[in-house]
């Protein structure tokens, strides 16, 4: 970490690079900022506290890769090339979050560069750490305006036995009358796609039900537009709602969402605790960022 510091430094614009895969989000960093990139590699993975310390500009795919030997994941998502620490800096949960949980809920620990220029350690290294201030979850989708990180300790979770994704005229209500736990519901106003994940034997007796009504079984989900929204109760013509989270994928390019002024105030007053100067990420906004 102290490398990276030094890279960082105590004064000047900077902003850290990761796969640049979302990078506008937010909006685009000033002129004249200084870019880093975080460290990358898996540190260590202990399978049986289900944790694993990674450096933030490590890949997900390589991160899934390690975790894969021991059959586990962790919530983190995002396209091709996307690192650990872009994903947390933008904070998307999965289309999948009804079994693997939010992304602010993956992070235990971040050791983070502040303004300063100095190290800093939020959360703690174990799952069960409830001491301190959730400064994780604040780290979690700020876009890096309040520390860059670069090194996390993630919680891991088991991969289902099975997974299986099926796609029918059925509506969101009825596939969730007819499943337990489904991990993810996708309708794109007239489809709905349903993926159902757990041991062999529950998801076989789920699927049987929804074939019999109808639902066929697919090869995996369906491609989500890149921008998302809100949603709003209207479907835009080829948009795709993820119907637990209410975000809807869309390729249209996405207005600001609306936030309350009160709320505005209290982000302005604390992003000027962790960076009086504005120096981290100047000009990206975490309010600009939809859903």
């Amino acid at each position: 970490m102290q490398s990276f510091a030094s890279e960082v430094g105590p004064s000047g614009p900077v902003c850290v690079v990761g796969g640049e895969t979302r990078w506008g989000l937010g909006g685009e960093s000033s002129a004249g900022t200084r870019t880093v990139r975080a460290p990358s590699g898996v540190e260590s993975f202990d399978p049986s506290e289900m944790t694993v310390a990674v450096w933030a500009g490590t890949r997900l795919e390589e991160l899934a890769a390690a975790l894969m030997e021991s059959r586990q994941e962790v919530a983190l998502t995002g396209p091709s090339g996307s690192t650990v620490g872009g994903s947390l800096a933008v904070g998307w949960n999965s289309t999948r979050s009804l079994r693997v949980g939010a992304a602010r809920d993956a992070l235990l620990q971040a050791e983070c560069v502040g303004a300063g220029g100095m190290v800093f350690k939020a959360g703690g290294p174990t799952v069960k750490n409830v001491s301190g201030y959730e400064l994780c979850r604040l780290l979690v989708g700020s876009l890096g305006t309040l520390g860059l990180i670069g090194r996390v300790i993630l919680r891991t979770r088991p991969l289902p036995e099975r997974s299986l994704w099926l796609s029918g005229n059925l509506s969101p209500v009825e596939v969730s009358r007819f499943c337990y736990r489904p991990s993810s519901i996708l309708w794109d106003g007239s489809s709905t796609h349903v993926c159902l994940e757990g041991y062999g034997t529950d998801v076989d007796a789920e699927a049987t039900v929804l074939r019999d009504h109808g639902m066929l079984e697919i090869a995996g989900p369906p491609d989500l537009p890149p921008n998302r929204d809100r949603w709003t109760g209207v479907l835009p013509e080829g948009a795709i709602l993820d119907v637990p989270l209410g975000v809807v994928h869309l390729g249209a390019s996405v207005n600001p969402p609306d936030v309350d002024p009160g709320v505005r105030a209290i982000g302005e007053r604390m992003k000027s605790n962790f960076d009086p100067d504005g120096r981290l990420n100047p000009g990206r906004d975490p309010y600009l960022v939809p859903a």
